[in-house]
C-alpha cells in the first residue's frame, strides 16, 4: 500500500491541533489542502481516521493509534534524511522546540534572532506550552525544561541564565493601602494572583532565607492559566488588584519603572536556569546540531541582578 508522505504530514498536522484551521496555521498549509490531503489518506487506508463537526475534529480511536507511533517514525524519517545535510556548506531544515511559554518569553529572544541571522536555511518553529510532553511523541527534535521536568536518557545543555530567581511585586498603591509583607506567612492577609498549569496543579509561592524555606497556600481574587494568561496576572498587579509571583526575569521592566515594587526580595528563591534536551539514542539532526553549538559559543550564561 502506498501512501503520500505529505497526506500522513497533513494528519498529523490536524489531528495535533485538534482542526484543520489550526493545523493549517501550525503547518503552513491550506486548511483545504488539508482536508483533502487527510480524505485521500482515509480513502486509501479504508478507515476513517478523523471525526469532525462544524465545532470541532478529534482522532478516532484508529487515528490515535496512527498518530501515536506517526510521531517517533516520522522523527526516524527525518533524521535519516538530515545525513544528506551533512555534507551542505550550511545546515539547512526545520528544527522544532518545544518549550514552557517562560522560556519563549524570557530566554530565547536573546538567541532567535543571531541564530537564524547565522543560519539563515534553517527554519524554526517554536511550540510553546506548559503542559509536559514527550518531544518525539510531538514531533518535535528538542525541549526546553527545568532540571526537575527533565525526562532520564536526554542529553541536556544549559541554555540561558543559569541562575534565577521567583519574584514578588505589587503596586505602590496596592501596598499603600495593604501594608508591606514582612514575612512570607504576611501574604495570608494579602490579594494574591495565583496562576494553575494546565495540570490542574496550583503554582507553588515558596520561599526561602538563610536556609528556612516557607510555602504558602495564598489566596486571592484572580487564578489564571500558567501562560496563556500570565499577563493578565501582571497587568492587574500593576494595576492594584493584588501581589504576583513570578520568575523576576518576567516582572523586572515593572520594577525598574516602578510599576511594581519588590515584596519579600531577601526571601527569592534561587533555581538553576534552564536546560535544552534532546534524545541521546538518536542521530542529531544538522538544524539542531547547529543550535546546540550556537548557544554553546554565543549565549551569555548570566542574566542582568534586579539593580542593574
Amino acid at each position: 500500500m502506498k501512501v503520500d508522505l505529505n497526506d500522513l504530514h497533513a494528519f498529523m498536522a490536524v489531528a495535533r491541533a485538534g482542526g484543520f484551521r489550526d493545523g493549517a496555521r501550525a503547518s503552513g498549509a491550506s486548511p483545504s489542502g488539508l482536508s483533502e490531503a487527510v480524505s485521500r489518506l482515509e480513502a486509501r487506508l479504508g478507515v476513517r481516521l478523523l471525526n469532525r463537526t462544524t465545532r470541532s475534529v478529534a482522532a478516532t480511536e484508529a487515528g490515535e493509534r496512527l498518530l501515536e507511533r506517526l510521531g517517533p517514525a516520522m522523527t526516524e524519517v527525518e533524521a535519516a534524511l538530515d545525513v544528506v545535510n551533512g555534507f551542505r556548506d550550511r545546515p539547512a531544515g526545520t528544527l522544532r522546540l518545544n518549550v514552557p511559554v517562560s522560556a519563549a518569553r524570557l530566554v530565547l529572544p536573546a538567541i532567535v534572532p543571531d541564530f537564524l541571522a547565522a543560519f539563515p536555511d534553517i527554519r524554526l518553529e517554536v511550540i510553546a506550552e506548559d503542559s509536559f510532553v514527550d518531544v518525539l511523541a510531538a514531533g518535535c527534535d528538542a525541549g526546553i525544561r527545568y532540571d526537575e521536568r527533565l525526562e532520564q536518557d536526554m542529553i541536556a545543555v544549559p541554555i540561558g541564565p543559569r541562575i534565577q530567581r521567583f519574584a514578588a511585586g505589587a503596586a505602590p498603591g496596592y501596598l499603600d493601602r495593604r501594608g508591606r509583607p514582612e514575612h512570607p506567612r504576611d501574604l495570608l492577609d494579602h490579594a494574591c494572583l495565583r496562576g494553575r498549569f494546565s495540570s490542574g496543579a496550583m503554582t507553588a509561592w515558596e520561599f526561602e532565607r538563610d536556609g528556612e524555606i516557607v510555602n504558602v497556600d495564598t489566596t486571592g481574587p484572580l487564578l489564571v492559566s500558567v501562560g496563556a494568561a500570565t499577563d493578565l496576572a501582571v497587568d492587574a498587579a500593576v494595576a492594584g488588584t493584588g501581589i504576583i509571583f513570578l520568575f523576576e526575569d518576567w516582572l523586572r521592566p515593572y520594577f525598574r519603572s516602578g510599576a511594581l515594587e519588590p515584596v519579600l526580595e531577601p526571601w527569592w528563591q534561587r533555581f538553576s536556569g534552564p536546560f535544552l534536551y534532546y534524545p541521546g539514542r538518536r542521530l542529531v539532526p544538522a538544524p539542531l546540531r547547529a543550535f546546540i553549538d550556537f548557544i554553546k559559543t554565543s549565549v551569555p550564561r548570566s542574566g542582568p541582578s534586579l539593580d542593574e
